[in-house]
């Protein structure tokens, strides 16, 4: 029997609770793809994301904010993504990234974000290591997309994201091989690769914390 009437609730509970200690790694769903990232021959770039979740209301259930990257980006083109970019100098953590490239990408004002948590560090086999920071923000939020990075800004539900049974397993070719990758789909998007990556890892804690 869940513990909380919401996932958004479990959420807010799982990370109010959340242990000092750095939170596991997220791996990718196909093995070989995991070891390439993990072992890339090279130094991984340090990059960050942020998860902006809207606070829940009775009239108003929770949602995530995500982007379509813009089509004439050099990776990831078209994609589902999170907010968010690469490491600078000045950034002072991975929250700070985190903030400052959402500001850059879809004019979310960082002081308008309650950070909460991160989770754990994904690494990617295009040579980024990139640590997932979670935020709450008040829903109705007005964003600008960044055009030359974003073409498109749209909210999911909560509580589909956070839901396990969602996701689904399929293939894509990578280094001329089929590899296992893990999908959702929200009306017509299509979230998959890093971004869907983060998520399922997300909703496999909450749900494991809400059975705890």
């Amino acid at each position: 029997m869940p513990k909380h009437p919401t996932r958004y609730h479990t959420l807010v509970d799982l990370f109010a609770l959340q242990d000092t200690e750095a939170p596991q790694p997220i791996s990718h769903p196909d093995p070989i793809v995991d070891r390439l990232a993990k072992n890339p021959g090279q130094d991984l770039r340090e990059a960050a994301v942020l998860l902006p979740i809207t606070r829940h209301r009775p009239d108003r259930p929770s949602e995530i904010v995500l982007t379509v990257r813009s089509a004439n980006l050099k990776s990831h083109a078209g994609q589902i993504s999170l907010p968010g970019g690469t490491r600078e100098p000045e950034d002072a953590n991975a929250e700070a990234t985190a903030l400052r490239e959402t500001t850059e990408e879809i004019g979310l004002d960082s002081e308008l974000v309650q950070v909460i948590g991160r989770l754990g560090d994904l690494a990617l086999p295009s040579g980024f290591h990139v640590t997932p920071v979670v935020g709450l923000i008040d829903a109705g939020l007005d964003f600008i997309a960044e055009p030359a990075e974003v073409a498109d800004i749209f909210s999911a539900p909560l509580e589909l994201v956070l839901d396990t049974a969602a996701y689904r397993s399929s293939y894509m070719t990578f280094e001329n091989k089929p590899r296992k990758i893990i999908e959702l789909v929200y009306e017509d998007y299509r979230i998959w690769g890093a971004t869907a990556a983060i998520l399922f890892h997300l909703a496999q804690i909450v749900d494991a914390h809400d059975k705890s």
